[in-house]
């Protein structure tokens, strides 16, 4: 996919587009550096990483007014999220290298972010409306670390692969929530698991 292709796949409009381009840009010139992505993705950016992303982004609720992004690392989703325009977005990334570029990143692209360099569970509970994941833990760990910082009547949106419907069966174990599958537009085997009610306990 080429950013043409992606323009068309999403119908955004140019200054968003420019801001995107700016940061693939970025990331292609950090990956001789550090290693933000896997480097045989990179030929399929805007398919791979930017529309996997931007996928989260029509299931935002109108209404929210902060994002937390778990393990943001190169800003999938979270920064892809913020340059589109989520509320007051929070990304979390324990790696010092990856988020000297994120902040690079939102520099370069004039977008807002609040980068939290400190481990998931040390950083003070955030009270986000929605909590985002990607490609970071299975399920099971995730909850902990999303309950700490979602607030009441928030959402969970998390890129989910093959594994997905494994994954909520080892949860609810010890986890109680609702859960709605949106089929991932860019994996056929992956999902989108949008949780709410996320509590502990078993039913």
């Amino acid at each position: 996919m080429i950013p043409e292709d992606f323009r068309t796949r999403t119908g955004l409009g140019a200054e968003p587009m420019e801001r995107l381009t700016v940061y693939a840009d970025l990331l292609i010139r950090w990956q001789q550096r550090i290693n933000l992505v896997g480097p045989n993705t990179i030929p399929d950016l805007w398919r791979r990483h930017m529309l996997d992303s931007w996928q989260l982004y029509p299931l935002l609720p109108p209404t929210a007014h902060r994002l937390v992004d778990l393990g943001s690392g190169a800003g999938f989703p979270g920064l892809v999220l913020a340059i589109l325009g989520a509320p007051d977005p929070h990304l979390i990334e324990s790696d010092s290298r990856k988020a000297a570029f994120l902040r690079e990143a939102a520099r370069a692209t004039g977008t807002e972010i609040t980068v939290h360099t400190e481990r998931i569970e040390k950083v003070s509970p955030l009270g986000a409306d929605i909590v985002t994941a990607r490609a970071l833990a299975p399920l099971a760990k995730l909850l902990p670390w999303a309950d700490r910082h979602l607030a009441p009547g928030g959402h969970c949106l998390f890129l989910k692969g093959a594994g997905a419907e494994d994954e909520l069966t080892e949860a609810a174990k010890d986890w109680m929530m609702t859960c709605r599958r949106t089929r991932s537009i860019t994996d056929p085997s992956g999902l989108i698991l949008d949780l709410e009610e996320v509590r502990r306990g078993r039913a």
